[in-house]
């Protein structure tokens, strides 16, 4: 493992005085989720650092979201502008927290890390990723569809709506 890996530098192309926003911002987010391993109890050295504590990262920074999820309960889930505060909780925008995986995704290999063991790569997190998007699509009453490509004997392709009864009933983040 190289030894930037563990000292959470990140190589980028241009002029290292003025790093792009996004080489910025993904410096930021990896020196985020390392200060955040070093706080666990005990503390996760970045080598040690698996999917759950990538999922838990995920919970933690919730608390900070601006994107107001209705609850189930809620009297304006389903309804994208409802007509009058509520008290749901506010959460991170599934959007962001994409973008965020892909950008600690890039550091971690960046810094040392293996394709092969990269937390931010595995499965538990697109199933996570995908399972918050479909809570906030229906606490908005956003239809969500999943375009699935079928081919038929010409090779042409079709899009189905994604069947809505296979999706998680449970709520990703509690």
């Amino acid at each position: 493992m190289d030894k930037n890996f563990s000292e959470g530098s990140s190589s980028g192309g241009g002029d290292p005085a003025t790093p792009s926003r996004y080489e910025s911002q993904k410096r930021r987010d990896w020196n985020t989720f390392g200060q955040f391993l070093k706080n666990q109890r005990p503390p996760v050295g970045l080598a040690l650092c698996n999917s759950n504590h990538v999922l838990e990262f995920l919970r933690y920074l919730d608390q900070f979201g601006k994107t107001k999820v209705h609850l189930q309960g809620c009297i304006f889930y389903g309804q994208p502008e409802p007509p009058a505060p509520c008290t749901c909780p506010l959460r991170q925008a599934w959007g962001s927290l994409d973008a965020l995986i892909g950008r600690l995704r890039a550091a971690y290999e960046e810094n040392g890390g293996s394709p092969e063991t990269n937390p931010f790569a595995s499965g538990a997190i697109r199933i996570y990723l995908k399972e918050v998007k479909e809570c906030q699509a229906k606490a908005r009453g956003i239809p969500y569809s999943k375009k699935k490509k079928k081919t038929s004997g010409h090779g042409n392709t079709t899009h189905d709506r994604d069947d809505q009864s296979n999706s998680s009933s449970s709520m990703p983040f509690s």
